[in-house]
């Protein structure tokens, strides 16, 4: 059996040294693992939201969590609050984690839409350890000996400075064998016989030969897109939304645990909260408003002095046809991109690496391995593409033209099918391992408003009064673990302060 000798990353940044960095952890020296970036060339580095998953990441690196927040200024993410999307004024948090408890047979929230149809219910906020916490700006980790307490079950997240995360990543790679070539790629040579990528010429003349080739040159695709022209599959008509405008600003006193998601009337606002600083970002659809304007309103909505100009990154929604052809497997933005609003960049490159190892092909690259990371990775890119939808198409909002495109607009089937199972009966069901649990599912359907026509039958089993009592406990045991616990910027000082 022929075996793989060396691998050659193309591009640094969050996905290069995110890929590098595993690589070198998992494979032990097995193979030479050979990154080539240039100072030149940027990374969109802004401030990074994250979901819980990338904790697996870093516990396969055996990352200390303390050490990686101080290193990249971290802070602690319960979950998203959007703000403004069924309509202006109106406000949900999509929190990570579970909703309440289930009760015998059926979950919480058939019980809440029983009590809430009469008018009975409290917030839905109320019943998540993570929503009622990030409302407070209280954060703990989960006590992993309080398991029957919601303090055994907060989940957690993380913002950082991507920039920061790759720099950290470069040296945790480099110290464990990846050699790092500065250098511009200027040429791709393809083997004429059957289309593989046999080397890369750099600016000095050097040609580097490998055998397989990882693709994270970003939106531009050097390998991926330019040399092996594989297709793009746009889904810019289900997400119109094709810029973002960003600027850092200076931390403010709401130092929250969660990330903010903010419609505004062509797109919607991003704000990060990090030790050092604030991320700020305006999402916008080219179609519907232009660049002086997106501008304006970022600007007139953050609460720091702005710490450098305004710069934009322009994209398309959308995936290429397949992000593993012949001996090239795009990770990151070069395999696609879709839009922060959901925080699944870092664990789509996450995914995606994790994947490549799962089927990792020896010297023969047998097409039965790259037709499966494919299928695996089709799936998951459309099923955040449906939730991601779902944000947009579930909307009262009537006020502007790009509201009135995305409530009026058709949806995936995909997307469809879980709308109507949901409306008929409130059902939700997780699909294979698609990423979005149904507590996320849950949240966003009730957070926008759609109010499903009927629930679990199942729930007449049990009285009102007994209903009530179910769901005031619940309410009452989350306020009174939310009450004792610390604030966010008092946790985050006291465990895991970055330096000045």
């Amino acid at each position: 059996m022929n075996s793989l000798q060396r691998i050659l990353i193309a591009g640094g940044g969050s996905s290069g040294w995110m890929t590098a960095a595993l690589l070198a952890r998992m494979f032990q020296g097995l193979y030479e693992v050979v990154l080539v970036e240039s100072e030149d060339i940027g990374t969109i580095g802004v401030g990074e939201a994250t979901i819980p998953a990338i904790k697996k990441y870093n516990e396969l690196l055996g990352l200390d969590e303390n050490e990686f927040m101080q290193r990249t200024q971290g802070s602690f993410k319960l979950g998203i609050q959007f703000e403004n999307w069924q309509r202006p004024g109106q406000s949900y948090i999509h929190g990570f984690g579970v909703i309440g408890q289930d009760w015998e047979w059926l979950r919480m929230h058939h019980y809440w839409l029983h009590a809430h149809g009469q008018g009975r219910a409290g917030d839905f906020a109320d019943y998540s350890i993570n929503t009622a916490a990030a409302l407070k700006n209280k954060f703990v980790r989960a006590q992993g000996k309080m398991g029957d307490s919601p303090l055994g079950h907060i989940a957690h997240a993380f913002h950082m400075d991507a920039a920061l995360f790759a720099r950290f990543l470069s040296g945790y790679a480099q110290d464990r064998g990846v050699r790092r070539r500065e250098g511009k790629i200027v040429d791709v040579t393809l083997r004429p016989e059957d289309g593989f990528i046999e080397s890369v010429t750099m600016d000095d003349g050097e040609v580097i030969g490998a055998d397989l080739f990882i693709d994270c040159s970003g939106f531009r695709g050097l390998f991926i897109n330019q040399a092996l022209k594989v297709g793009f599959e746009d889904w810019s008509h289900w997400l119109p939304c094709d810029r973002a405008v960003a600027v850092p600003c200076a931390r403010s006193e709401a130092f929250t645990p969660y990330t903010r998601s903010i419609a505004h009337s062509a797109g919607w606002q991003w704000r990060i909260p990090l030790q050092h600083r604030t991320g700020n970002g305006h999402v916008f659809s080219t179609r519907f408003m232009d660049d002086a304007e997106a501008e304006r309103i970022l600007l007139a909505n953050i609460d720091g002095e702005p710490l450098a100009n305004p710069f934009k990154v322009d994209f398309k929604a959308g995936k290429r046809q397949q992000l593993w052809h012949k001996n090239c497997v795009a990770i990151g933005l070069a395999g696609g991109f879709l839009e922060p609003l959901e925080s699944t960049s870092l664990h789509l490159v996450q995914s995606g690496i994790i994947r490549l190892i799962r089927l990792l092909p020896d010297g023969g690259f047998h097409p039965a391995n790259a037709a499966e990371f494919n299928r695996q990775t089709d799936f998951e890119f459309e099923r955040i593409r449906d939730f991601i939808i779902l944000h947009y198409k579930a909307t009262e909002r009537d006020d502007s033209p790009f509201w009135d495109h995305c409530r009026t607009m058709e949806v995936p089937e995909t997307l469809q099918r879980k709308i109507d199972l949901w409306m008929a009966n409130a059902r939700i069901f997780r699909e294979d391992e698609e990423l979005f649990s149904e507590e996320s599912w849950i949240q966003v359907f009730i957070g926008q408003g759609l109010i499903p026509r009927g629930y679990d039958p199942m729930v007449r089993i049990k009285s009102d009064v007994q209903i009530n009592q179910f769901l005031g406990n619940i309410q009452s045991v989350i306020g009174k673990c939310v009450d004792v616990m610390p604030s966010h910027a008092e946790y985050v000082a006291k465990t895991c302060p970055a330096a000045a």
